[in-house]
């Protein structure tokens, strides 16, 4: 379909809730997962939420086998998760790095869960329950986050972890 322009932290509509699907298996649905996976693969992301590219509906992907912005991180599956609920399944936090679409060039230390339970559905209406760890309940954590208003700072707890990418990592 298109590669759709990525809003920026400061945009209002990053900062609030999304409405739910309440219609799954339609053509305009299938229309936003493809502007979706478009635009996360032409700018090599890890996940994208609707409304990153202007759509307020809760509508999440993410996965890859590789990353070139996070070259440690193991394959995450490819999933699309609409109307999310996660669900801790331990109180330990895990501080991580990350960056955004929505944050271009800087990174930050983000504490998260780092085992979780998350159940929604696929375009189609099917059940999604999977209990995850490590990188993968980041990922999803982060793309969740932002179905609910919520950006990567607005979770960090020591800004003297926040930077721009090429300051914090160069070369």
């Amino acid at each position: 379909m298109a590669i759709k322009p990525v809003l920026k932290m400061g945009e209002p509509l990053l900062l609030e809730v999304a409405r739910k699907v309440d219609r799954f298996n339609t053509p305009e649905l299938d229309g936003l997962i493809q502007d979706m996976q478009d635009t996360m693969a032409a700018l090599d992301g890890a996940g994208l939420a609707a409304p990153q590219i202007g759509v307020s509906l809760q509508v999440a992907i993410f996965g890859f086998e590789e990353n070139q912005r996070y070259p440690d991180a193991d394959e995450v599956p490819f999933t699309i998760l609409i109307n999310p609920k996660l669900t801790p399944l331990a109180e330990d936090m895990e501080d991580g790095w990350e960056g955004c679409l929505s944050v271009p060039g800087m990174r930050g230390v983000v504490p998260r869960y780092s085992q979780l339970r998350y159940q929604g559905f696929d375009q189609h209406g099917n059940t999604i329950d999977r209990k995850v760890d490590g990188f993968h309940a980041r990922v999803v954590q982060h793309e969740c986050d932002h179905l609910q208003g919520i950006l990567y700072p607005m979770r960090m707890t020591d800004f003297q972890t926040f930077g721009f990418t090429d300051v914090l990592f160069p070369g």
